[in-house]
């Protein structure tokens, strides 16, 4: 694998000095400039004899009666709605207007590095015993498959001792709330040095400052960053995640149903495929999910590819259930939706409310 040279910058470096770890040029405190490309996958991609077969394309509709309970629990949700239109409304007309939903997943893992630090307290300085390992070459504890995960590791081998550059080895730092004095205005008295009536402050002995607490009167406190040590532990950090990168999307519908209100039901699955890289979708029956797989896969793996090592990749269509009730109520025409596995209902408006408060 070939290594991408930059300069480096140790987080803390002994007088002013440069840091380099052969395979690790890039890398800077705080990750930036610490680019990782992966290696190239070694496994090829099958080229699929056939499109995904399909059994079982067929629309379904919900019957009257669950769309009158759907209605019902809807209702019961809002506390403002009379349940009149429920029990009086009488069902006038049902159409589907069913949608699929096309999803595509990549899971893929991604990998940056950083100089990292720690108070020294004696653990093992490695520095050059070996050349450490690439960044790809580290072994991980790689999670299931869509499972988002993160994992830091110390690299082996680049781990060395420096004086802290924060208290430049003295291990301690001026007390920042009593800058340096060791005491603080006495909060009893306010300074005054008196209490009510000019009594003389008992708690400052009316002197009017108190020691401070942090510091316990010595003007300094141990170094935040060394926490008194003096000395860092200074070494590179490997940062592994693995995210789960989606993308959906959803063939438009016309049962006045806003579209973001399907992002939050779940639908009939009609086919899935998962595989290391995928093809997009052939030979669907609706031309507009193949067109979108098409679109989006190509789009992933080129996004992807690049700055991620693609670990698995799957897609999947879902048939999500819509249908549009008519009803009247006190000789009125309305309407509502009822969509989703979860029977969600949506409606414009809702003809019998109330000016309540619900607490």
């Amino acid at each position: 694998m070939s290594t991408v040279m930059y300069q480096s910058v140790p987080t803390a470096p002994p007088g002013g000095a440069f840091d380099v770890v052969p395979g690790y040029e890039g890398t800077v405190p705080g990750g930036a400039g610490g680019f990782l490309p992966p290696p190239m996958p070694s496994i090829p991609t099958p080229m699929p004899e056939n499109g995904p077969a399909h059994t079982n394309w067929n629309i379904f509709n919900i019957t009257q009666e669950a769309a009158t309970e759907a209605f019902a629990n809807y209702v019961s949700e809002n506390c403002c709605y009379s349940k009149a239109p429920v029990r009086e409304g009488i069902i006038t007309s049902m159409e589907p207007f069913n949608t699929y939903r096309y999803r595509l997943e990549t899971f893929a893992e991604t990998r940056s590095t950083e100089w990292s630090h720690e108070p020294f307290t004696g653990q093992r300085v490695d520095v050059g015993l070996q050349v450490a390992p690439g960044p790809w070459d580290i072994a991980t504890q790689t999670p299931g498959f869509f499972q988002d995960n993160t994992q830091t590791i110390r690299v082996p081998f680049t781990s060395s001792v420096k004086n802290c550059h924060v208290c430049l080895g003295v291990g301690t730092s001026a007390c920042k709330d009593c800058t340096a004095s060791g005491t603080k205005v006495c909060y009893m008295c306010s300074g005054s040095g008196a209490r009510a009536g000019n009594d003389r402050c008992l708690h400052c002995n009316g002197s009017g400052r108190e020691k401070c607490r942090k510091c316990n009167g010595r003007g300094n406190c141990d170094c935040e960053t060394c926490r008194g040590k003096k000395q860092l532990l200074v070494f590179i950090s490997l940062k592994v995640q693995w995210i789960t990168y989606k993308d959906d999307f959803v063939k438009e519908q016309s049962s006045g149903l806003p579209s973001e209100n399907l992002n939050k039901v779940s639908g009939k699955e009609i086919f899935k495929d998962a595989q290391y890289m995928l093809y997009p979708l052939m030979n669907f029956p609706d031309s507009a999910m193949s067109q979108a797989s098409d679109r989006l896969v190509r789009e992933h793996q080129s996004k992807y590819f690049q700055t991620s090592r693609i670990l698995q990749q799957r897609h999947m269509i879902e048939l999500i259930p819509i249908t549009r009730v008519s009803y009247t109520w006190k000789g009125k025409g309305h309407t509502y939706s009822v969509y989703g596995n979860e029977s969600r209902v949506f409606t414009d408006s809702y003809p019998a409310q109330c000016c309540c408060s619900c607490m």
